[in-house]
C-alpha cells in the first residue's frame, strides 16, 4: 500500500529550522503534525502507513516519527502492527457510544465554561468559520470541512481553556477523527443546523440553549458515523 493514499501530508504548520537544533524541539513538531492530521480526519481508517513513509514525507529521519507514533499508540489514536506499520484502532458500535457519551459531557462542560469569555471578536469568528464550513459542503472539500469544523468547536472552548477538560476533549477527537469523514455522507440528512443554534445561543449568552445545541450537534453527528460503522 502506497502512503500517501492513507495521509495527506505534510500539514501547513513551518517545521522547526535548523538554528533550533534540539531533537526534542523536530520530535514535538512530528508529533504535532500526526496528531493534527488525525484529528482531522486525515488518516484513513482500514489503511496502514509505514514510519519511513511518514518520516519522507515530513522530510525527516524516522526517530521522531517512533517516537511520536509511541505517543500517539499510548493514547489510543493509532495501533502498531508487527511490519513497521501503524494504522487507525478499528471502530466498534460499542467504542463509538462510549465516545459519543464522553464527548457531551466533557464538550457541554467545556462550553458552557468558555461562555462567558466569548467576546464579539470570537463571536464573528465563529460565525466566519461556520461559513466557511459552509462553503466546504458545497464545494465537496472534505478536507476543508473537517479542519473547520475541528476549528469551529475549538474555537468555543478556547476561550476559557480548561486544563483538565481540553486534554479530554482532544483526546476523544484524536479516537474520533479519522472516521469523521463518514459523516459528511449525511449532512444533507440533517433539518436543522446546530452550529447556527450554537452561534444563536452564545449571541444570547444562553448557556441552556447551548448546551441543548452542542449535543443535539454531537448525537447528529455521531448518529451519521454510527450508520456506516460495523
Amino acid at each position: 500500500m502506497d502512503t500517501s493514499e492513507a495521509v495527506r501530508l505534510p500539514l501547513k504548520a513551518e517545521r522547526p529550522g535548523a538554528e533550533e537544533g534540539m531533537q526534542g524541539t523536530l520530535q514535538e513538531w512530528v508529533y504535532r503534525q500526526l496528531r493534527e492530521a488525525i484529528m482531522t480526519g486525515q488518516l484513513i481508517p482500514g489503511r496502514s502507513v509505514t514510519l519511513r513513509g511518514v518520516a519522507t514525507m515530513l522530510e525527516v529521519s524516522p526517530m521522531p516519527v517512533r517516537e511520536a507514533v509511541r505517543r500517539l499508540v499510548a493514547e489510543r489514536a493509532l495501533e502498531a502492527m508487527d511490519n513497521r506499520r501503524v494504522a487507525v484502532p478499528r471502530m466498534t458500535q460499542d467504542k463509538l457510544d462510549e465516545l459519543c457519551r464522553a464527548r457531551i459531557a466533557l464538550e457541554i462542560a467545556a462550553a458552557e465554561r468558555a461562555l462567558p469569555a466569548i467576546d464579539e471578536k470570537r463571536l464573528q469568528r465563529l460565525r466566519q468559520l461556520d461559513t466557511e464550513i459552509n462553503e466546504a459542503v458545497g464545494a465537496g472539500d472534505d478536507e476543508a470541512y473537517l479542519i473547520k469544523h475541528r476549528a469551529f468547536h475549538f474555537g468555543i472552548y478556547d476561550a476559557a481553556p480548561s486544563q483538565v477538560l481540553l486534554p479530554l476533549i482532544e483526546s476523544v477527537w484524536l479516537q474520533l477523527g479519522p472516521f469523521m469523514r463518514m459523516v459528511l455522507r449525511h449532512l444533507n440528512s440533517y433539518e436543522v443546523d446546530r452550529h447556527v443554534e450554537i452561534l444563536d445561543a452564545i449571541a444570547r449568552r444562553d448557556a441552556r440553549a447551548l448546551s441543548f445545541a452542542v449535543e443535539a450537534d454531537i448525537r447528529e453527528g455521531m448518529g451519521g458515523l454510527r450508520a456506516e460503522v460495523e
